[in-house]
């Protein structure tokens, strides 16, 4: 399809067909989201999807294999690690590295998540912010998680959208969380927050075909793209608007398009 022939109703229905071939457990090969997929009980699937998309950024394969050193260093059992870890096997912790997220940054996640649930029955639970959106949510998250003693610069590794951030990971782990599971790609454990309220997880790759399609204006990926983006989105699929994910990111990595 040749996209300056495209019209509206044209791109719509582009945008949910490849929503629908995308979507499917043949995308959790060589994605990130392969890795909380190892896991059965809702409260690892929580640690590990909050842990890896908070070190998504870069190559894919990177990410993964980051993601699986987490998995190990939690000795395979998350929650358990999180509520039961040791001194010395924060010790162990203090090497890992990916990209600017380092061993260091890892103990504060680590040692904010037992706070967390030793507090609350889930991370859902302690996110969950009635009569709240989604970006309203993420930064009073935001703001929380960091409110033990920490050093300023790893709140740079969980996103603001109060500070004009687009938070893609953020978005992109709710979307894992929320989503139904039948197409066997994300989740679907999270009950108190529903499909039609999630924004788009906007990155390079999604920014760049939306533009191209004509469904995104604003040039910088950041909040305010968010918003346009999800409102086209919204219009398209009401009920389930970040299905369109699928599509906008699979055109991008897997078609070039």
């Amino acid at each position: 399809m040749v996209r300056s022939t495209m019209n509206k109703n044209d791109i719509f229905s582009f945008l949910i067909e490849k929503a629908e071939k995308y979507e499917s457990p043949n995308f959790l090969i060589d994605d990130p989201i392969k890795l909380p997929h190892y896991f059965s009980h809702k409260k690892d699937i929580e640690i590990i999807g909050f842990l890896t998309a908070t070190i998504a950024w870069g190559n894919r394969k990177s990410i993964i294999n980051s993601g699986k050193n987490i998995i190990k260093l939690l000795h395979n059992s998350p929650h358990d690690f999180i509520m039961n870890h040791t001194p010395s096997d924060l010790l162990k912790v203090k090497n890992f590295k990916h990209r600017t997220f380092n061993g260091e940054d890892l103990k504060y996640f680590i040692k904010t998540l037992k706070k967390i649930y030793s507090l609350n029955e889930s991370l859902e639970d302690y996110i969950y912010k009635q009569n709240k959106n989604i970006a309203e949510m993420q930064s009073l998250f935001h703001n929380s998680f960091f409110s033990y003693s920490h050093k300023k610069r790893i709140e740079k590794h969980l996103a603001n959208p109060s500070k004009g951030s687009a938070a893609k990971r953020l978005n992109m782990f709710f979307r894992w969380m929320v989503r139904s599971n039948k197409n066997g790609v994300d989740f679907g454990i999270w009950k108190k927050i529903k499909s039609s309220q999630l924004s788009c997880p906007l990155d390079i790759h999604s920014g760049n075909v939306a533009r191209k399609l004509g469904i995104l204006k604003r040039k910088q990926n950041d909040q305010k793209a968010v918003v346009e983006l999800d409102k086209v989105l919204k219009s398209i699929i009401p009920g389930d608007p970040v299905k369109l994910d699928f599509a906008l990111f699979g055109l991008g990595v897997h078609e070039n398009f």
